[in-house]
């Protein structure tokens, strides 16, 4: 049954005074898509799609597939020919995608396909098995009292929540915040992993994640994330535009850096602002780059952090940006391989961006409009082409 707005933009006999008056005032009673992944679009709609080195992106493909050929017929068949992509051209590539995926619009909140798009890097800092004077900043392990609460089956509003706790006495309460972990006299003493020389390069390394720590001895080891306190993430860049120290456009990780440097009084009461805390252990596999949600390792520039509630891990994504300070055009295949406590929406990503000098740039600076379209599996009865204009 048509609408009245639908009756009055598709007859023009139906203009009537109350069909004008309802165009004058935007055709309201339209509703605008949900937000997620929406429905399909063409090749020739992804801007930059004949541009992208495709073959750099065939071994992120490959590394997820181990665990996605078991999630759908669809994921084995593309996974099995995929095998035969490795010395393949771009060219080549780009076809095997468009042959198995079918690209589909992410559309944001009020029918809006443009989000923001963030970055995250492996940083390296210097530590130490053992705790002195100039090493006395612990990264912890996995604490032993921490307790998992999993009560989504009856309450389906924590679903995809992480909810954490401690017990005290006969009751459930929750886990330590920042504040309470970092005091003089830590609970979680005697649970450290190693100790770092820098208390802001330790809280950094908790936002990205994962990071390499350069022993005393020379020698070099990687940490990882393992769990998280079960509070919030809350950006402490926000916090400082709101109290007029930075404006938005100002505020990025170098300039963070400077105002705890420069408030070196302050800079505690700060990071106590952000209650997640994340734990870490250890990693030996430096060969390759850190492993994200999905398990398996992040590939630099190709792989990406998502709201895994809206965007399914492993997804191929089409990501349409641009890059901080230059807006140079950032187009590229990328895939959903993580996750992070501010990813949060669909039109969101946070692309790994690898270690190193330019990748702690970008990952400080960028912070984005974009639009993403995921790439989802061609199911076995569709048409290899779609009718596009």
């Amino acid at each position: 049954m048509l609408t009245h707005a639908t009756r009055c933009l598709l007859s023009p006999r139906t203009i009537t005074t109350s069909c004008i008056a309802l165009l004058l005032h935007g055709c309201s009673s339209i509703t605008p898509p949900p937000p997620g992944v929406n429905h399909a679009t063409c090749w020739n709609k992804l801007h930059g799609w004949q541009q992208d080195s495709f073959s750099e992106a065939l071994p992120a493909l490959l590394s997820q597939c181990p665990r996605l050929s078991k999630k759908s017929p669809e994921w084995k068949n593309i996974c099995s020919s995929a095998k035969s992509l490795t010395l393949a051209s771009d060219v080549e590539v780009r076809r095997f995608i468009e042959e198995n995926f079918i690209p589909h619009t992410i559309i944001g909140t009020a029918g809006k396909n443009e989000g923001l798009i963030t970055g995250y890097y492996e940083p390296t800092l210097n530590g130490s098995l053992k705790p002195d004077d100039q090493y006395s900043y612990p990264l912890y392990q996995t604490p032993k009292d921490m307790l998992t609460v999993k009560l989504d089956s009856r309450f389906k509003e924590l679903k995809g929540k992480r909810v954490r706790g401690r017990i005290t006495g006969n009751t459930v309460i929750p886990y330590y915040s920042r504040a309470e972990i970092d005091k003089p006299e830590s609970p979680l003493k005697g649970q450290e992993l190693l100790w770092v020389d820098d208390p802001d390069a330790a809280f950094f390394l908790h936002i990205q994640g994962s990071g390499r720590i350069q022993l005393t001895d020379g020698s070099m080891v990687g940490v990882g994330y393992a769990n998280q306190n079960g509070h919030p993430y809350v950006a402490i860049g926000k916090k400082l535009i709101e109290t007029g120290a930075l404006t938005r456009e100002e505020v990025s990780l170098d300039t963070i850096r400077q105002w705890l440097d420069t408030n070196p009084s302050k800079a505690q009461a700060l990071k106590n602002q952000n209650p997640s805390y994340v734990f870490f252990t250890m990693r030996h596999d430096l060969e390759f780059g850190p492993r994200g949600s999905l398990n398996v390792p992040l590939t630099p520039e190709r792989s990406v952090a998502v709201d895994r509630k809206i965007i399914p891990l492993g997804t191929p994504l089409w990501v349409t940006t641009t890059l901080p300070g230059t807006n140079k055009p950032y187009q590229r295949l990328v895939f959903a391989q993580d996750t992070g406590g501010a990813i949060n929406g669909p039109v969101r990503a946070d692309v790994f961006f690898g270690r190193g000098e330019r990748a702690e740039k970008l990952a400080g600076e960028m912070k984005q409009k974009g639009s993403i379209y995921a790439l989802l599996p061609k199911p076995a009865n569709s048409q290899n082409q779609m009718n596009c204009q």
